[in-house]
C-alpha cells in the first residue's frame, strides 16, 4: 500500500434495500467510529435512495454516489439520470461500467469512457469497472481484456484519469463465493497500475471487487496495488461493511 494513496472502501448495493431497512443501514453506518487507518468510506446507493443517502449521512465522514449515469447532459432520454441530477444530490462517485451494466445492458467500452467523462464534466468522481468473465480468465485473455476495456478511458487524457478511480471485478468472482487470491488481484492490479503510469496517471487508486469479505479483506489489502474494495453484498450488512473498512 503506497502511502501517498488513501484506502477507498466503497459500497456498491445493487437493487437492494427500501426505506426502512436504509435508514437502520445508513444509522449504523453513520454512528460507527472512523477507521483509524484513515479509510475513506461510501456507498453507491439505487437512484430513489440518494435524497435519502444525502439527508442521512451529511456532514458525516461517509460519501455517497450513484450506480451509473447517463453519457448524455439532459433531453429526451427517458429512464436516464444525468450527472447534473447526481450533483443536487451532492454525489460524490457515480459507478460506470459495472460488469453488470456491460453484460445486461449491452454497455461498450466507449460508451464507459463517454459516461466517465460526462461525470468527470460535473464533477463527480467515477469509478471506472472492468474485468474478465471465466472464460476470458481460462484463455489467458485476462489482461488482455481488461487492456481493452481500458483503453478509450485512457484515451480521455492524463488530466481526466487522474481525476478517476478503477475498480477491478474479475466476473467470476462477483456473487459466486469465489474470491480472487489476493496474489491474483495483485497479478491484475499490477497491470492496470502499469497502464496508468504508462498513461501518466499511475497514482490513483485501483479498487478490487468480488466477494469480499471482512475475512479476506486485509489480506488483499495487503497487496501493493489493491487501494481498497468496491463491496456488494457484505455492504448491505453494516457490522460487514465496518469490518472491512476496519
Amino acid at each position: 500500500m503506497s502511502n501517498t494513496r488513501t484506502r477507498l472502501v466503497m459500497g456498491n448495493w445493487k437493487m437492494h434495500g427500501n426505506l426502512g431497512q436504509n435508514a437502520k443501514l445508513l444509522a449504523s453506518l453513520r454512528a460507527a467510529p472512523r477507521s483509524a487507518s484513515g479509510t475513506l468510506m461510501a456507498v453507491c446507493v439505487p437512484f430513489p435512495y440518494l435524497a435519502q443517502a444525502a439527508e442521512a449521512l451529511k456532514g458525516s465522514a461517509i460519501s455517497w454516489g450513484a450506480q451509473d449515469v447517463s453519457a448524455q447532459a439532459q433531453g429526451a432520454f427517458t429512464g436516464e439520470v444525468s450527472g447534473a441530477m447526481l450533483v443536487d444530490f451532492s454525489c460524490r462517485w457515480a459507478l460506470v461500467g459495472h460488469s453488470e451494466r456491460r453484460s445486461l445492458h449491452g454497455e461498450t467500452d466507449q460508451l464507459v469512457a463517454d459516461k466517465a467523462k460526462a461525470a468527470l464534466a460535473c464533477g463527480i468522481t467515477p469509478v471506472v469497472c472492468v474485468g474478465e468473465s471465466l472464460a476470458e480468465r481460462d484463455a489467458g485473455q485476462a489482461v488482455a481484456v481488461i487492456t481493452r476495456q481500458l483503453a478509450p478511458v485512457l484515451a480521455l487524457g492524463a488530466e481526466a484519469v487522474k481525476k478517476m478511480v478503477v475498480a477491478y471485478e474479475p466476473v467470476w468472482a462477483i456473487g459466486t463465493g469465489r474470491t480472487a487470491s489476493p496474489e491474483q488481484a495483485q497479478e491484475v492490479h499490477a497491470a492496470i497500475r502499469a497502464a496508468l503510469v504508462a498513461a501518466g496517471a499511475g497514482n490513483i487508486q485501483i479498487l478490487y471487487g468480488g466477494s469480499v469479505k471482512a475475512s479476506n479483506a486485509a489480506s488483499l489489502f495487503a497487496m501493493p496495488d489493491i487501494d481498497g474494495a468496491l463491496v456488494g453484498g457484505a455492504s448491505l450488512v453494516a457490522e460487514d461493511f465496518i469490518a472491512i473498512a476496519a
